[in-house]
């Protein structure tokens, strides 16, 4: 796991102590070490977090055997020793290490682009041709790892983090609104944009080469097109396939050579890799939870249960909000650009206890997403119901009138079928719906050229109507959450926060065999007489006991709601204020005055609208000239 930066130019925009800066911005990412390649045309920074093959002969840039290609690389492939075997027999190649990062390298000579679709791993790589000057980028096909980069018909630049380009003087870096519009509906910033609009994150499953002048781009893996005309039905021959899919995955996963853990929260997805983890490892394994002071959020006691019956090496950390004040201003550096996912906090902490300890970890994200967890698949149930759809509107207007359940209105208040996912999405975590925008957003933030489109979210749509078979609202749900959710929410949150303390984090669930697998398992195999990942718990009761689970899904939440009301009371005033919301004139005040006062008042679920606030305000004022 490392850090990368770079760049390609012919009119010499930029500077070895540009690229040298853009690098040690990344020091966290990698602290091991830290090497440069520059030509007259391209520059590559590396900074290595040494995992496989500790060697400095392991590092990086990296050149190829011939001396042609050189290359960075952030990420780990699991498969590389079988793609080694393959490359040694069909063309006898020789390595000098033992490491991933040399066979992929020489993959890439060998097979060209092409080559990624030999990896079973994560992954962002960019890899230089020193004769033909050009540059060869991509990213793994769930983006699990980021890549930004700047273009701009004419110079390129690339890095794993948002702040390392924003280091870059010629850059302009000018405010997204649009990307704005849709953190305020989703709560993150979904790909390709960024909250500037002169950078962009390269899509997740994509390679692109970079010449003078051009920009060639593919998209060489796709959820979409994974999906058969047949599904899997058979339900022991389901639990036998995923049996093993998930053991050879967290096989894979827990090799390196330093030490390892695992994330547990007592819940399905991490309990099921940690008992996998257990059976494989010849050693003991170390897991990691988070609890909190308040009560009704400490899971705690449930992992530790786990743990005890597993036998692993358990270790745990309860939250107060004295931690959270403490890692405010470090959650919003890790970040770069507004991101309003609370759990965030709970995932920096537990990532800092882990790396006492360990400097590789195992997650259980993807497992929702894949096997219906989250009740947002539920409602897209409810919300397919051909009655529902002629009566959205009445059954919204008496939920209002309702205050136990007013909140649930908005539910029924899509702008339509193509926007039904986004607003699910965006209703689950109960931030600003599209139609409630129009009164939040100012007159002069409407009126700003493209701050208002949602083409990436249409564009869905229209993806989902054109695969090999009819899906249930579940299922498009499901997918809509893997192509947004998931890369730009989930993966974003852990990368940047176990990163921040130079641990690696991987996540078994999201082998791409394990996806396309899920893809194709009948949804009735995943929510089977209302039993949520019903495959999933099928396979984990066969290592754990079903006692131990026989309580509501939680989730990694924080009580930000009751610190809100007290501790965190102060991020309200400081950022909530008229003078701040008037100054950067993208909120009506009024709405915001409103909101608060409501929520002073008692109406505790609108704290994630106050919270969402409070994120773009903030990031504002630090990054405002």
């Amino acid at each position: 796991m490392c850090g990368i930066t770079g760049f390609l130019s012919f009119k010499q925009s930029f500077s070895e102590e540009s690229l040298r800066n853009m690098t040690d911005c990344l020091a966290h990412r990698g602290p091991d070490a830290k090497g440069y390649y520059l030509d007259e045309s391209a520059g590559l920074g590396h900074r290595r977090l040494s995992i496989i093959d500790l060697s400095d002969s392991a590092n990086q840039p990296m050149h190829s055997s011939d001396n042609r290609y050189v290359m960075v690389y952030n990420g780990e492939v699991y498969n590389y020793r079988e793609i080694a075997v393959e490359l040694k027999q069909k063309y006898k190649t020789l390595f000098k290490t033992s490491s991933d990062s040399e066979v992929i390298l020489e993959a890439y000579v060998k097979y060209g682009p092409d080559f990624v679709n030999k990896l079973n791993g994560m992954y962002a790589i960019a890899i230089y041709d020193k004769h033909k000057k050009e540059l060869f980028v991509c990213r793994d096909r769930i983006g699990i790892k980021p890549l930004y980069y700047f273009w701009d018909g004419s110079d390129f630049a690339f890095a794993s983090e948002l702040k390392a380009l924003a280091k870059l003087p010629s850059i302009p870096l000018k405010i997204n609104r649009n990307a704005i519009y849709k953190f305020l509906h989703l709560g993150f910033i979904p790909a390709p944009q960024s909250i500037y609009q002169s950078i962009k994150k390269l899509e997740s499953g994509t390679w692109a080469i970079i010449s003078e002048n051009k920009l060639e781009s593919h998209k060489y893996w796709k959820l979409e097109s994974q999906i058969d005309e047949k599904i899997i039905t058979k339900e022991k021959e389901a639990i036998v396939k995923l049996s093993d899919l998930l053991m050879s995955s967290v096989q894979y996963q827990i090799k390196s050579d330093v030490p390892f853990g695992v994330f547990l929260s007592g819940g399905i997805d991490s309990s099921l890799v940690t008992a996998n983890a257990v059976n494989l490892s010849g050693v003991k394994v170390n897991t990691f939870s988070i609890g909190f002071e308040e009560n009704k959020y400490n899971e705690s006691v449930y992992a530790k249960s786990i743990a005890n019956f597993l036998g692993t090496s358990h270790h745990e950390f309860i939250v107060s909000y004295k931690d959270a004040i403490d890692l405010i201003d470090t959650i919003f550096e890790a970040y770069s650009e507004p991101f309003a996912d609370s759990s965030a906090i709970p995932t920096m902490l537990v990532s800092k206890l882990a790396k006492q300890q360990v400097t590789v970890t195992l997650s259980g994200e993807g497992g929702d997403e894949l096997f219906f967890g989250y009740g947002a698949y539920r409602w897209a149930k409810r919300l397919n119901n051909p009655f529902v759809k002629q009566m959205r509107q009445p059954i919204a207007s008496f939920l209002k009138s309702q205050p136990k359940y007013r909140r649930h209105a908005e539910y029924f208040l899509y702008p339509n079928e193509t926007l039904k996912y986004s607003h699910i999405l965006s209703q689950e975590q109960y931030y600003f719906a599209l139609n409630e925008l129009d009164s939040l957003l100012t007159d002069d933030f409407k009126i700003y050229p493209g701050s208002l489109n949602l083409e990436s979210l249409y564009k869905f749509g229209v993806q989902i109507d054109n695969v090999k078979r009819d899906l249930t609202s579940m299922e498009k749900q499901a997918i809509f959450d893997l192509n947004f959710y998931l890369q730009d929410d989930l993966l974003a949150k852990v990368d940047r926060a176990s990163m921040n303390f130079s641990l690696e984090t991987r996540v078994p669930y999201l082998d791409h065999r394990i996806i396309e697998f899920a893809l194709n398992l009948s949804p009735d195999l995943k929510y089977k007489n209302g039993t949520t990942k019903y495959l999933l718990k099928e396979i984990l009761y066969q290592y754990i006991p079903e006692r131990f689970f026989d309580r509501p899904k939680q989730g990694f939440a924080i009580p930000l709601e009751g610190w809100l009301h007290k501790e965190l009371r102060f991020l309200i005033e400081e950022n909530l204020s008229q003078s701040v919301i008037e100054r950067f004139g993208f909120v009506n005040y009024q709405h915001v005055q409103n909101l608060k006062e409501q929520f002073f008042q008692g109406k505790n679920y609108l704290y994630n609208r106050i919270w969402i606030l409070i994120v773009l305000h903030k990031w504002l004022l630090k990054h405002s000239s």
